[in-house]
């Protein structure tokens, strides 16, 4: 059976995705050999394998257990992760793309992963954004008010799993710039509120956070956004999300992603020692302009 607390609806998809992939191979079948047996369409089953599928239909992964000869104990993983892929979660909160503020799973992941490794050049990871904060970024896009208010609400629940209490939230490494403290947004006390924050969250068990300073020079992130994923479970690969002005890039493969591992690596041992990123926010919470 599946741990609840370790698979969300998120994990649930790519790990049946991978594991119908598995037993097709097992059985010696190819894509379209399995799609005659069950007169698909040419295309469904690589769409399901390809992990693009809203919601599992219960159906069609039984009549694929058939056909592959699954045992009994496959069978019974197989409904448990269909019945966990099938949850209506809340980042779906609309099927019409122009009112959905995801229109991919990163929130899903953000919300299934045991750790998150963030990297921002220039802004404050959306997890650390205290609700002024947030809404003043919001308020510089060109979205109308009602999708503001629908992220707004996002975000603040997204910020909601660094809270969970019952052992499943995620261990958050986070490094952030001077840079993104420096801008001028709402009131002096707002923004003082924003670094006192930052350094009330570092002081968190599952927190560790650190600065990039211009003192410091230039570092190995200078440029691109990274947000790192990894999973309870090391059958479940480490995911990559790339942030622009535009959109979300996800990153799969494995070579790319160990790539950015590497290089958020290198950007962390470049940022200050946690307890000297406190000591700074800490100084600067009272001297903020």
């Amino acid at each position: 059976m599946i741990d609840d607390r370790a698979y969300g609806a998120t994990v649930a998809k790519r790990r049946l995705a991978r594991r119908l992939a598995v037993m097709r191979v097992r059985a010696g079948m190819s894509l379209n050999e399995a799609s005659d047996k069950l007169g698909w369409s040419r295309g469904r089953l690589n769409r399901f394998e390809a992990n693009q599928w809203r919601q599992p239909d219960p159906s069609h992964v039984r009549d694929l257990a058939r056909i592959y000869g699954a045992s009994d104990s496959e069978r019974t993983e197989l409904e448990d992760l269909v019945a966990h892929a099938r949850a209506r979660m809340w980042w779906h909160e609309s099927e019409r793309e122009p009112e959905r503020v995801f229109s991919n799973e990163f929130a899903g992941f953000e919300n299934d992963a045991s750790r998150i490794s963030v990297y921002m050049p220039l802004l404050i990871p959306g997890l650390l954004q205290t609700q002024a904060h947030a809404e003043a970024l919001l308020r510089i896009g060109q979205r109308p008010a009602p999708w503001r208010e629908r992220a707004l609400a996002a975000r603040l629940r997204r910020q909601q799993i660094l809270d969970r209490g019952d052992g499943t939230a995620p261990r958050m490494v986070a490094v952030i710039t001077e840079a993104s403290l420096m801008y001028r947004w709402g009131t002096r006390e707002d923004r003082r509120a924003q670094v006192a924050h930052l350094a009330a969250m570092s002081r968190r068990p599952g927190v560790e956070l650190r600065m990039l300073r211009f003192a410091d020079g230039p570092h190995p992130g200078m440029i691109s956004p990274v947000n790192i994923f990894d999973f309870p479970d090391d059958e479940d690969p480490s995911v990559v999300y790339l942030e622009n002005d535009t959109g979300i890039q996800e990153v799969t493969r494995a070579e790319d992603v160990q790539a950015y591992k590497q290089t958020f690596a290198r950007i962390r041992d470049a940022a200050l020692a946690a307890a000297a990123t406190r000591n700074h926010l800490d100084q600067l919470s009272e001297t903020q302009e």
